[in-house]
């Protein structure tokens, strides 16, 4: 009976010990954090018209740009950085010598219409730009015209390059097209087919329907594709509406028709900064504002002096001109390669705004200001041999060069040197100074879009100082040593180093006169969670992370129950 008792005793006790466990184990209720859910409709306002939802005619018009940029997928897409990475490609091996390039497709790419991604899809689009009928730029045409293309089997496809070329891959970011839908249309046969009105993409969200009133075409709508490649959109519709200006969009905006505006200019900043339910997001855009001087001029032979162009920079207040002409919405420009790319310099030193050193520098080169020279007066102006300091600056006669060149004129007078101003229209300023060579200082803007590839190439090498963008008609042999050695090099790490070596060579000898950085801002509803902007280099990087968007969140309630909310 003792042993039983014991038994019980023990069977009772174990009992206990389980039911505690059991109870210590019950659950709490606890609240997650909101999580991002599957749901809800984004409206946003485009500033001008549809034209063509094609990629490959997009170029011209930014409304287009920015909804192919949802509904196609490139070969490849780019960091924040610049850096290009995998997109419809599952690899890209490139050959040492940069010269080959061999790109295998994922196998789960599919086109909205169900039909595999294949590398007949690849030689389509790309074999567009060889067509003799190709209307775009002509250096483009004979580029792609020079490059071998090559199907090794239904997913590979070998690009082979007349000679070394490491920015390559950049080439390869445009949206592709669909063979199966387009074979056999030329270059022309696509600027008014069918298929730009019913695209077919295979991007994150594919095409349902234009937004019409009237006979007129006023937006689209676009629904996330359920089977997209990469991650799936949360946001479940997304549209674009066109409005022809940004103060109509805004108008919009206020009347609840758009939750954002892909434009914001200074007419609407000031209501959108303080508007409580918008955000606000602003990023540099690939341009650089400069002025080139003519340093092969043989009547200006100070201009290929670079304490002499050094003198010139330190006495313009870039700062000043940013905040006057800009409102602030500019940045300062410090280096030929833009700030947030993988190859800039984020130690390059800033150029300060110091007049007195500039004068200083000017009266070490021989130039002096008359005695008795009253400065603010005509007279004010510096001479060496009996030569007086002057020279002509061109530029366009839109408003912000207007501005820019009133700044630069004050600056320079301020210092003893006479600027006489040309004001010309802008579309005549390329073809009438720039490639002529025919001005002494031009007050310009170098646009470095659409690649991200800095490849400052032809711009400062002193091959392209005749014929090509080397307007200046700079020539340095260490510059132009590091910038070939860096265009046959794929290692990244290694054209790093090369383009740092520039950057400083570049700050130290001052071919021309950087000044700003343009800035692109966008607004978007506060309710839209997740939404991101860094370096862009085109206006339609601000949809690099869209797939992250979304309007309605889950609460997660102990781990198993949830319930669904809109913000």
């Amino acid at each position: 009976m003792r042993e039983l008792r014991w038994q019980i005793l023990i069977a009772l006790g174990g009992l206990v010990l389980v039911i505690g466990l059991l109870l210590g184990q019950s659950p709490t209720v606890q609240e997650a954090g909101p999580q991002p859910a599957v749901g809800g409709a984004y409206t946003e306002a485009l500033i001008g018209e549809i034209v063509r939802l094609n990629p490959i005619l997009d170029s011209a018009n930014q409304v287009d740009q920015d909804i192919d940029r949802l509904i196609y997928s490139g070969l490849v897409r780019f960091t924040d950085r610049g850096l290009p990475i995998p997109d419809l490609a599952e690899s890209i091996a490139v050959s040492a010598d940069a010269s080959l390039y061999t790109v295998t497709l994922r196998e789960d790419a599919t086109w909205h219409d169900g039909t595999p991604v294949s590398s007949a899809d690849v030689i389509f689009t790309f074999s567009k730009f060889q067509d003799v009928d190709y209307p775009g730029p002509a250096d483009l045409q004979e580029f792609w015209s020079e490059i071998t293309i090559n199907r090794l089997d239904e997913r590979t496809v070998q690009f082979s390059l007349p000679e070394s070329f490491a920015p390559f891959l950049d080439y390869l970011a445009v949206g592709l097209l669909p063979d199966h839908l387009l074979r056999g249309a030329s270059f022309s046969d696509l600027i008014e087919h069918p298929f730009n009105l019913e695209p077919v993409g295979t991007g994150p969200f594919r095409f349902d329907r234009f937004l019409v009133d009237g006979d007129e075409i006023v937006g689209v709508s676009l629904t996330a594709f359920e089977d997209y490649f990469g991650q799936r959109p949360f946001i479940q519709r997304f549209e674009f509406r066109t409005y022809p200006d940004s103060i109509s969009a805004y108008r919009a905006y206020q009347a609840g028709e758009v939750q954002g505006i892909g434009t914001i200019d200074e007419s609407i900043l000031a209501s959108v900064l303080d508007d409580p339910g918008l955000n606000l997001y602003a990023a540099r855009l690939p341009e650089i504002g400069a002025v080139f001087l003519n340093l092969t001029d043989p009547d200006l032979e100070f201009m290929s002096e670079k304490t002499f162009r050094r003198a010139l920079l330190l006495a313009i207040n870039r700062q000043w001109l940013v905040d006057q002409v800009f409102g602030g919405q500019a940045l300062i420009a410090e280096g030929p390669i833009l700030p947030g790319s993988w190859a800039a310099a984020n130690d390059l030193g800033r150029t300060p705004y110091d007049p007195a050193q500039a004068e200083l520098l000017l009266a070490d080169l021989g130039w002096e200001v008359p005695v008795g020279a009253a400065r603010g007066t005509d007279e004010y102006v510096r001479s060496r041999d009996e030569v007086l300091l002057t020279f002509e600056l061109v530029h366009a006669d839109d408003p912000v060069s207007e501005a820019v060149a009133d700044i630069l004129v004050e600056s320079w007078e301020a210092i003893g040197v006479r600027v006489e101003r040309i004001s010309i229209p802008a579309a005549d300023l390329l073809e009438d100074y720039l490639e002529p060579r025919t001005f002494q200082a031009v007050l310009t803007k170098l646009d470095l879009s659409p690649y991200p590839d800095p490849d400052p190439y032809p711009f400062w090498h002193d091959s392209q100082s005749e014929t090509g963008q080397n307007y200046a008609g700079f020539s340095d042999r260490n510059i132009s040593i590091w910038l070939e050695t860096a265009r046959i090099n794929p290692d990244f790490t290694r054209r790093a180093d090369l383009y740092r070596n520039f950057q400083f060579r570049f700050q130290d000898q001052t071919p021309a006169l950087l000044l700003y950085h343009p800035i692109y801002n966008y607004a978007i509803s506060a309710d839209v969670q997740a939404v991101s902007l860094g370096p862009i280099f085109a206006p339609s990087d601000r949809f690099a992370t869209v797939t992250e968007w979304h309007l309605v969140t889950r609460r997660a309630i102990s781990g198993n129950a949830a319930s669904t909310e809109a913000p």
